[in-house]
């Protein structure tokens, strides 16, 4: 084995071991674009000052956290919602009664617009912690 060699293989060896770490990104994603759409997605990139694969990565995370992947993750969502508000405003209102003050309209549209803030990922850290839990994997619980 000659020293190109061995610099390779010292590489992959640390490469994998650099997988197995949270975070690493090690997965692609391929696709393909007629030039006026990759003219498209590059101009877009450009605009917001960045690499096209960040741009590109970004795009699709992004998009991908902000709609539900399934109709029972939004249905959670907005159940998580409804008792965010529900619970926040009947202490909102609590507070205010004891102080001796009206709970303002602005204080119920500042619960509203944290219970949509916050809905979807609750949601999924909701169904994400059932679904790791000993019984949904097959574990015998004792």
């Amino acid at each position: 084995m000659n020293a190109s060699q061995t610099t390779i293989v010292q590489a992959n060896k640390s490469r994998s071991s650099d997988e197995s770490k949270s975070g690493f990104r090690s997965k692609t994603i391929a696709t393909r674009l007629t030039p006026d759409e990759l003219c498209e997605v590059e101009s877009a990139a450009e605009r917001a000052g960045k690499p096209l694969s960040e741009w590109v990565r970004e795009s699709a995370l992004a998009a991908s956290r902000q709609r539900p992947s399934d109709p029972m993750e939004l249905l959670l969502a907005e159940v998580w919602a409804l008792r965010y508000a529900l619970l926040s405003l009947f202490h909102a209102g609590a507070q205010a009664t004891a102080e001796g003050k009206p709970l303002l309209p602005e204080s119920v549209l500042k619960v509203r617009d944290r219970a949509d803030a916050k809905k979807l990922e609750q949601a999924r850290q909701m169904l994400a912690n059932f679904l790791d839990s000993p019984v949904h994997k097959g574990d015998e619980v004792r």
